[in-house]
């Protein structure tokens, strides 16, 4: 018996509540809260004839830390599933602990405002510090750490694929096949064709910010930081074929380098089409990617906002998306005094994932993964005081749970290595 509130209605939350549903002995109650009332209404009255269970809505205003008090206060739910925005992360946390529950996410905070100058402060100690300059990090929610061991609270950032599965495939890899893993490159791959000319898999203002940035890779103890886009590899990938991929900064190598500091090298790529690449670029150029506010005819906008606006919604790709994902990882290093390698990772199909929850496979990577971290906290499977990332815990229980909901994975041995 549980109840949990779920902050947020967009593609991958949609996902996350069709799996919590699936998964009614775990779930017993779910609120769906959003600005919008109105996606989460037809979201339950499409769900709630199918499950067991029991879905309520509210509207909610993840900005305002009195407003999410008050609402928490109010259903009473064992733990928050933060899917709304990694703007808002901070405040979902602050009032899971005037609130005394447990709070679960899929991405790491970055602040919506890059120019602030108390941010701005901070972040470029952090560039100085640590010698990488992504506007997302752990440091943000690190810092809760103390809060939440004191009161008594899980703080699980991170579980959705990358960041999330691919940091339990680490720890999967680190308890049954290696004595030392010394490197490990996280390969996200996405084979699939939505039709546009031009168009984001995930929240656009979030893809093209984290796309657009500097890439790094971390090695040898410390940060290398790269141009955007310009270490560039082609694979060919299981299920989908050769494709070039780009090295990217992502979250889940800072927690990894942090957690495993034997591993001597961690990178992350992701493939992109030329023709993704070539839209990008003309946006950048023409100031579409600035994140600052403009005055446009008396009114401030923020360029990135407005594209947004102008883009197609990721939610709707689902009926059109068609291909597959394969998102995993390589590792190298030692076991009984022998070189090993092996790579583990999972394929999606995307008309698969619309058939079964009318969502296309990037939004269902990410959503399964953020109902399992769920049910981890929720059945106590991974619940202990403090904020932790997904590779911090027993991997097993987690890794089970994929095969269960619909990504399952296989373990390759000896893969061709990225160079």
């Amino acid at each position: 018996m549980s109840k949990l509130l779920i902050i947020g209605c967009g593609g991958v939350a949609s996902v996350a509540i069709h799996k919590c549903c699936q998964n009614s002995d775990v779930f017993t109650e779910i609120m769906i809260a959003s600005r919008t009332v109105s996606k989460c209404d037809a979201l339950k009255e499409k769900l709630q004839p199918t499950t067991k269970t029991v879905i309520s809505t509210a509207k909610v205003d993840a900005d305002n830390v009195d407003e999410l008090v008050a609402l928490i206060n109010d259903y009473k739910p064992e733990a928050v599933l933060n899917l709304a925005l990694p703007y808002q992360d901070l405040t979902i946390m602050d009032a899971c602990l005037k609130t005394g529950v447990h709070y679960i996410d899929t991405a790491n905070y970055e602040a919506e405002d890059t120019e602030n100058p108390e941010w701005r402060k901070i972040y470029e100690e952090r560039c100085e510090r640590l010698g990488f300059t992504a506007y997302f990090d752990y440091s943000w929610q690190w810092a809760y750490e103390d809060k939440f061991k004191d009161a008594g609270l899980t703080a699980l950032l991170g579980t959705g694929f990358d960041p999330g599965v691919t940091s339990v495939f680490a720890a999967y890899a680190k308890k049954h096949y290696f004595d030392t893993i010394e490197t490990i490159d996280i390969l996200d791959c996405n084979g699939g064709d939505h039709g546009y000319p031009f168009a984001t898999n995930f929240n656009p203002e979030i893809n093209l910010r984290e796309v657009s940035a500097p890439g790094s890779y971390f090695e040898n103890g410390k940060w290398v930081e790269i141009p955007a886009m310009s270490i560039k590899r082609e694979y060919d990938f299981d299920g989908v074929g050769m494709k070039d991929m780009y090295l990217l900064h992502h979250e889940e190598i800072e927690a990894l380098a942090r957690n495993m500091p034997e591993v001597k090298r961690i990178r992350f790529f992701m493939t992109f089409g030329q023709s993704y690449l070539t839209h990008m670029k003309c946006l950048e150029n023409v100031g579409l990617l600035r994140t600052d506010a403009i005055d446009f005819n008396g009114q401030q906008i923020v360029p990135i906002q407005f594209l947004k606006a102008l883009l197609p919604d990721p939610a709707s790709l689902g009926p059109r998306t068609v291909g597959k994902t394969n998102i995993g990882c390589i590792f190298t290093g030692m076991k009984d005094g022998k070189k090993r390698s092996i790579y583990i990772y999972n394929i999606c199909d995307h008309q698969e994932c619309y058939r079964e929850v009318e969502s296309q496979a990037i939004s269902y990577t990410t959503g399964v993964p953020a109902m399992i971290g769920a049910m981890m906290v929720l059945n106590g499977d991974w619940k202990k005081p403090g904020v932790f990332t997904t590779d911090e815990f027993d991997p097993d229980p987690y890794m089970d749970a994929l095969n269960k909901w619909g990504l399952p994975w296989v373990v390759v041995e000896n893969p061709t290595l990225v160079d």
